[in-house]
């Protein structure tokens, strides 16, 4: 399993699990940053499929993405995560990552088990922004 600091170097794409329309919702928040930051997100929420969320297509269900995906990165309630990470197994995803808050340890399990990095409880924005600060010298 690589650590974060040898991972996020070779992270292109983030789908983002449950990606809301509301600025003020955290999901949005952290994609608008993580674009900001030079990452293409990839909005995943069967609400607004069809649609364009952050100028990109917002797509119903995982198995929908058109692109590589690296990080599935969930806004959903902890008990909702579990097939939501047997999605990103079977799409070929690199990382789980479950938002501050949202903590299912069988889709952890289950996402190790098959090789992905597997992050809960953390904010995918604040780790990546100390990262490239990191890199920056900051």
């Amino acid at each position: 399993m690589p650590a974060l600091d040898t991972f996020f170097p070779t992270v292109r794409t983030v789908a983002v699990v449950g990606l809301s329309r509301d600025p003020t919702r955290p999901s949005h928040e952290v994609a608008l940053a993580l674009q900001a930051m030079g990452l293409r997100i990839v909005p995943v929420n069967p609400k607004h499929a069809g649609e364009s969320l952050l100028g990109e297509p917002c797509i119903a269900a995982l198995e929908d993405a058109p692109a590589k995906i690296d990080i599935v990165d969930v806004f959903r309630a902890s008990e909702q995560v579990l097939p939501i990470a047997e999605a990103a197994i079977a799409i070929g995803a690199r990382c789980l990552w479950q938002q501050r808050g949202v903590a299912n340890l069988a889709a952890h399990a289950l996402a190790e088990r098959h090789g992905l990095l597997s992050v809960y409880d953390r904010c995918l924005k604040i780790e990546y922004r100390a990262w490239k600060g990191a890199l920056d010298g900051r």
